[in-house]
Protein backbone atom coordinates (compact mmCIF):
# COMPACT_ATOMS: atom_id res chain seq x y z
CA UNK A 1 0.00 0.00 0.00
CA UNK A 2 1.06 3.57 -0.47
CA UNK A 3 2.27 5.71 2.39
CA UNK A 4 -0.80 7.93 1.98
CA UNK A 5 -3.14 4.93 2.30
CA UNK A 6 -1.29 3.72 5.39
CA UNK A 7 -1.66 7.15 7.00
CA UNK A 8 -5.38 7.19 6.17
CA UNK A 9 -5.85 3.72 7.70
CA UNK A 10 -4.15 4.94 10.90
CA UNK A 11 -6.31 8.09 10.90
CA UNK A 12 -9.41 5.91 10.54
CA UNK A 13 -8.21 3.73 13.43
CA UNK A 14 -7.63 6.73 15.70
CA UNK A 15 -11.04 8.17 14.79
CA UNK A 16 -12.65 4.83 15.71
CA UNK A 17 -10.68 4.86 18.98
CA UNK A 18 -12.00 8.32 19.88
CA UNK A 19 -15.56 7.18 19.03
CA UNK A 20 -15.03 4.01 21.08
CA UNK A 21 -16.09 2.03 18.00
CA UNK A 22 -14.92 -1.47 18.88
CA UNK A 23 -16.13 -3.04 15.63
CA UNK A 24 -14.41 -0.34 13.58
CA UNK A 25 -11.15 -0.89 15.47
CA UNK A 26 -11.30 -4.65 14.97
CA UNK A 27 -12.04 -4.20 11.26
CA UNK A 28 -8.89 -2.08 10.87
CA UNK A 29 -6.69 -4.48 12.89
CA UNK A 30 -4.94 -7.63 11.73
CA UNK A 31 -5.99 -10.84 13.49
CA UNK A 32 -2.47 -11.00 14.98
CA UNK A 33 -2.23 -7.34 16.03
CA UNK A 34 0.18 -6.62 18.86
CA UNK A 35 -0.30 -3.48 20.99
CA UNK A 36 2.47 -2.72 23.47
CA UNK A 37 1.84 -0.33 26.36
CA UNK A 38 4.93 0.37 28.52
CA UNK A 39 4.93 0.39 32.28
CA UNK A 40 4.37 -1.76 35.33
CA UNK A 41 1.64 -1.79 37.97
CA UNK A 42 -0.73 -0.11 35.51
CA UNK A 43 -3.86 -1.89 34.27
CA UNK A 44 -3.18 -1.05 30.62
CA UNK A 45 0.53 -1.97 30.63
CA UNK A 46 1.72 -5.01 28.78
CA UNK A 47 1.67 -6.64 25.39
CA UNK A 48 -1.85 -7.20 24.07
CA UNK A 49 -2.09 -9.72 21.22
CA UNK A 50 -4.80 -10.51 18.70
CA UNK A 51 -8.36 -9.29 18.56
CA UNK A 52 -9.05 -10.74 22.03
CA UNK A 53 -6.12 -8.79 23.46
CA UNK A 54 -7.29 -5.62 21.71
CA UNK A 55 -10.82 -6.05 23.07
CA UNK A 56 -9.43 -6.63 26.58
CA UNK A 57 -7.26 -3.51 26.33
CA UNK A 58 -10.20 -1.41 25.15
CA UNK A 59 -12.38 -2.70 28.01
CA UNK A 60 -9.68 -1.95 30.59
CA UNK A 61 -9.17 1.52 29.11
CA UNK A 62 -12.90 2.26 29.34
CA UNK A 63 -12.89 1.18 32.99
CA UNK A 64 -9.68 2.98 33.93
CA UNK A 65 -9.36 6.30 32.14
CA UNK A 66 -11.22 9.13 30.43
CA UNK A 67 -9.17 10.76 27.70
CA UNK A 68 -9.63 13.62 25.26
CA UNK A 69 -7.40 14.80 22.46
CA UNK A 70 -7.51 18.62 22.36
CA UNK A 71 -5.35 18.99 19.25
CA UNK A 72 -5.01 16.93 16.09
CA UNK A 73 -2.05 14.59 16.01
CA UNK A 74 0.89 14.80 13.63
CA UNK A 75 1.57 11.92 11.23
CA UNK A 76 5.04 10.92 10.00
CA UNK A 77 5.21 7.98 7.63
CA UNK A 78 7.77 5.89 5.80
CA UNK A 79 7.02 2.59 4.14
CA UNK A 80 4.71 0.53 6.33
CA UNK A 81 5.41 2.61 9.46
CA UNK A 82 3.35 5.54 10.66
CA UNK A 83 4.37 7.57 13.69
CA UNK A 84 1.60 9.54 15.34
CA UNK A 85 2.62 12.38 17.66
CA UNK A 86 -0.09 13.71 19.92
CA UNK A 87 -1.21 15.23 23.16
CA UNK A 88 -4.00 14.07 25.45
CA UNK A 89 -5.62 15.19 28.65
CA UNK A 90 -7.58 12.91 30.86
CA UNK A 91 -8.66 11.63 34.22
CA UNK A 92 -7.96 8.39 36.05
CA UNK A 93 -11.38 7.17 37.15
CA UNK A 94 -10.25 5.44 40.37
CA UNK A 95 -8.55 8.56 41.78
CA UNK A 96 -10.41 11.32 39.90
CA UNK A 97 -6.97 12.85 39.21
CA UNK A 98 -6.24 14.60 35.93
CA UNK A 99 -3.20 14.13 33.72
CA UNK A 100 -1.57 15.53 30.59
CA UNK A 101 0.18 13.12 28.27
CA UNK A 102 2.46 13.86 25.31
CA UNK A 103 2.63 10.62 23.35
CA UNK A 104 3.90 8.89 20.23
CA UNK A 105 2.39 5.77 18.68
CA UNK A 106 4.65 3.80 16.34
CA UNK A 107 2.27 1.83 14.11
CA UNK A 108 2.92 -0.80 11.45
CA UNK A 109 0.41 -1.38 8.66
CA UNK A 110 0.34 -4.49 6.46
CA UNK A 111 -2.22 -5.21 3.74
CA UNK A 112 -4.48 -2.39 4.95
CA UNK A 113 -4.55 -3.51 8.61
CA UNK A 114 -2.70 -2.39 11.73
CA UNK A 115 -0.31 -5.13 12.82
CA UNK A 116 1.66 -3.46 15.61
CA UNK A 117 1.23 -0.46 17.90
CA UNK A 118 3.95 0.60 20.30
CA UNK A 119 3.02 3.45 22.64
CA UNK A 120 5.56 5.92 23.96
CA UNK A 121 3.63 7.73 26.67
CA UNK A 122 4.27 9.81 29.76
CA UNK A 123 4.13 6.92 32.19
CA UNK A 124 5.15 9.18 35.08
CA UNK A 125 2.16 11.49 34.55
CA UNK A 126 -0.18 8.50 34.44
CA UNK A 127 1.44 6.90 37.51
CA UNK A 128 1.10 10.15 39.50
CA UNK A 129 -2.55 10.48 38.52
CA UNK A 130 -3.13 6.83 39.49
CA UNK A 131 -1.66 7.13 43.01
CA UNK A 132 -4.19 6.67 45.77
CA UNK A 133 -4.19 9.37 48.42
Amino acid sequence: MSIEKNVQIVKNFLAALVRRDKQGLLALSAEDIEWIVPGEDWPLAGTHRGHAGLEDLLQKANETVETSYPEPPEFIAQGDRVLVVGFATGRIKATNRKFEDHWVFAISVRNGKLTNIREYIDTQALARASEMA
